[in-house]
């Protein structure tokens, strides 16, 4: 994957873990959302498109935004269940 690649994700996921945070009330600081919100990519997608066969409308951006943000949403809610037990 080229810098602009990797720039990409980045940016992609720190949004997306941004939000989630913003979503869930989680701190996590910059370093942990942009990693949430990668890992977020993976499962918004694999549960959105693969799982619920869910088109997420707009530009290819938005959706990843937005796909991202539901997997990291997953994500933190998951972690903050796996925590109180």
């Amino acid at each position: 994957m080229d810098a602009m690649g990797w720039l990409a994700w980045l940016i992609v996921g720190g949004v997306a873990g941004a939000l989630a945070s913003a979503v869930v009330h989680s701190r996590l600081g910059i370093i942990g959302d942009i990693i949430v919100g990668i890992i977020g990519a993976y499962i918004g997608r694999w549960l959105l498109i693969n799982q619920l066969h869910v088109h997420v409308p707009g530009s290819p951006v938005i959706r990843d935004i937005i796909t991202a943000t539901v997997g990291a949403v997953v994500l933190l809610l998951l972690i903050r269940l796996i925590r109180r037990i």
